[in-house]
Order: structure tokens, then C-alpha cells, then sequence
């Protein structure tokens, strides 16, 4: 809330980005917490995450990498909701596109608003 202040913003966000990276899994982790992840071809687990428009980091969580990105994205979204509940804006790619829209609408009061690809 301090570097937004600091940057002349409001200190509670009202739009956000969410997005999603799957990483391999190190042998050490558990075969339970892992997940593969057929599009990206990883076996491993994914970092969902929501940051602010300056790119703040407001909620960071860790799924199986078998979760799709509108699953993980129910969940992040809902946890960034109670984080900062000012969010009523959120932008992703179309890995997010379908029920989700409908459920952060209607649940979470917060517009998704799908980004596509503009390059070829």
C-alpha cells in the first residue's frame, strides 16, 4: 500500500492481472503435490499469481501442474478477492476464458476481462 501511495495511486487496487507459469518439478518433490501439465508439457507445479497494475504481487499460489489455468484462477481470484477486496477489474490471457468469467461475476463481484493475442 506504501509504494502505491508513494507512486500517487490509491493504496487499494481496483484492477489486477492474473497469470499462471508452470515450472518442473525437482525428483524431490512429492509425486502427490506434482501435476502434468499437457499444453506446456511439464511435470511439475504451476505459481498462479495476481499483481496489481504496477505489478505488485498480491496473492501467489502454488497448484499441481495438472490444474487447468481457469481452475487455478477460481482459486487465486477468490483468495485475491479477501486479500484486497477493492479488486473489481482483472485482466488475463485465454487460458482463463469460460466458467470463470461467469463465477468471478456473480461470486467475487470482479469483471475478467480476457486479453488475446495480437502476433501471429
Amino acid at each position: 500500500m506504501r509504494v502505491r501511495d508513494a507512486d500517487g495511486r490509491d493504496p487499494m487496487a481496483s484492477a489486477g492481472i492474473v497469470n499462471s507459469q508452470s515450472v518442473k518439478g525437482a525428483d524431490t518433490v512429492g509425486r502427490d503435490s506434482r501435476g502434468y501439465d499437457a499444453g506446456k508439457k511439464t511435470n511439475g507445479r504451476t505459481r498462479h499469481i495476481v499483481t496489481d497494475t504496477l505489478g505488485l504481487l498480491l496473492v501467489v499460489m502454488v497448484t499441481a501442474a495438472s490444474i487447468q489455468d481457469r481452475d487455478g484462477g477460481r482459486l487465486v481470484l477468490n483468495r485475491a478477492k479477501m486479500t484486497m477486496p477493492s479488486i473489481v477489474l482483472v485482466w488475463a490471457d485465454g487460458g482463463y476464458a469460460g466458467k470463470l468469467l461467469a463465477f468471478a461475476r456473480h461470486h467475487l463481484r470482479v469483471a475478467v476481462q480476457i486479453l488475446k493475442r495480437t502476433d501471429k
